[in-house]
């Protein structure tokens, strides 16, 4: 009774933090009973929060050859070995202690970040996954999953499991915009508008919660995303564009108009081009040898920056591109729209602005996300993600309508989102003789 009395005093400290007055308990307890395996196993543990490693795994190692039977035990001299870079060692620790208990996601979620720091990645993603189905919620082996399979470049899957991770409970420090992405990403749309509603309400006037809350609910869908939200979109966006959007996300736009271009026009600079909704001007390398004058356009005035950075355009203009294209009559002889339209549902306006702008036997060049006819009943929808998508009939029909040529076609994707495929398309037209 005296030796659990002494005990029970050196565990109170220890867990008050008192670990020096809690050492030097354990150790009267180990002066009047060598064996007792608690104190040396928490001995053990004092030892290493004060920093005295080898003396740490003596004594828990010295518990488990009395007492081999606790998997916690295995487990703390795993978390010991892993903290001083003896990862062989841990593996062995955290593998005896799942033979005794192979239900503790904790412990398979250790196993895994050892055998991750091994390069072993098959066996550290079967770890992984092990301690994620046994808790599917349980943050650290989310996030330990999604960056081995990131360092796999397995995005799409990777995307998956940090936003699980992040919509887990604690919430209220997590940034509600970035909540709502996460449940986008998930699919959980509901969830999303949810987010987006709250910060609409936090924030009335912010014109990104308004957005992507119609987006993600459907309800008054606009026939185009506003202006106030296109310039707080990509203003923000400005400074890191290009390296997310090609870099990260793949983005193909300028490839598409590039290669449809390159079948139909001769690169003699003879031509006056405008690059609507030119951004930060990813399109001007592939513009400029068509071109005796290019002209870029955009809202955006910090886009606008980045794009007179490249010294391609001959004239960049800030602009919402239906009011500047409606001052514009037979003015050009091509007009490019690479993922400029993705910010429009219904197009038939500025498609008769552009017919409008555009000389005699003039080309238009667009580049557009893909809907399906069963899925966008107008001809278009605005999606979770906040871009629209057209279907292809929708444009057929509406180019018809304001009198262009197709003259080719190409289908792609056009970007990745989360590592998943957006499905693209790029018409080159003309207008009709």
């Amino acid at each position: 009774m005296k030796n659990q009395t002494v005990f029970d005093l050196a565990s109170a400290k220890h867990v008050a933090g008192e670990i020096v007055d809690a050492a030097i308990a354990y150790r009267e307890m180990l002066a009047a009973d060598p064996d007792h395996v608690e104190a040396l196993h928490y001995l053990g543990v004092v030892l290493h929060q004060q920093g005295d490693t080898a003396e740490s795994i003596e004594m828990i190692l010295r518990a488990l050859q009395l007492d081999a039977s606790s998997p916690e035990r295995y487990n703390d001299l795993g978390n010991i070995l892993t903290e001083n870079g003896r990862f062989a060692e841990a593996r062995q620790a955290f593998s005896a202690a799942l033979e005794l208990n192979a239900t503790d996601a904790n412990l398979w979620n250790n196993l895994g970040s050892v055998l991750h720091r091994l390069n072993e990645f098959p066996e550290a993603e079967t770890a992984y996954r092990n301690a994620v189905s046994i808790s599917p919620n349980f943050v650290p082996a989310l996030n330990n999953l999604a960056a081995l399979l990131a360092e796999q470049n397995q995005v799409e899957e990777s995307s998956f499991f940090a936003c699980r991770a992040y919509v887990q409970p604690p919430l209220t420090d997590k940034p509600l915009k970035m909540l709502g992405i996460a449940y986008y990403r998930l699919g959980l749309v509901a969830e999303a508008a949810d987010c987006y509603r709250s910060w609409l309400d936090a924030e009335p006037d912010n014109p990104l919660a308004r957005h992507h809350l119609v987006a993600c609910t459907g309800q008054d869908i606009p026939a185009k995303a506003t202006d106030r939200y296109l310039i707080s979109l990509f203003n923000d966006m400005a400074e890191n564009f290009d390296t997310k959007l090609v870099g990260k996300l793949g983005y193909c736009g300028p490839d598409i108009v590039g290669n449809l271009l390159n079948d139909y026009l001769t690169a003699n600079a003879n031509l006056s081009v405008l690059d609507g909704g030119c951004g930060t001007g990813l399109c001007a390398p592939v513009l400029k040898p068509y071109a005796r004058l290019l002209t870029g356009v955009d809202i955006s005035s910090r886009m606008l920056g980045k794009a007179a950075e490249r010294a391609l355009y001959d004239v960049l203009v800030e602009s919402e591109l239906t009011s500047y294209l409606k001052g514009k009559q037979q003015s050009f002889d091509l007009i490019t729209m690479a993922d400029t339209l993705v910010y429009f549902g219904n197009l038939s306006d500025i498609f008769a602005l552009v017919r409008q702008a555009l000389l005699p036997l003039g080309t238009f060049c667009f580049t557009v996300e893909s809907a399906s006819s069963v899925e966008a009943s107008l001809g278009y929808q605005l999606n979770a993600s906040g871009r629209y998508s057209h279907s292809k009939s929708y444009l057929t029909e509406l180019l018809n309508a304001h009198d262009f040529i197709l003259l080719q076609e190409h289908e792609a994707n056009i970007r990745h989102e989360f590592g998943k495929p957006t499905l693209g398309m790029g018409f080159l037209t003309q207008i009709a003789r």
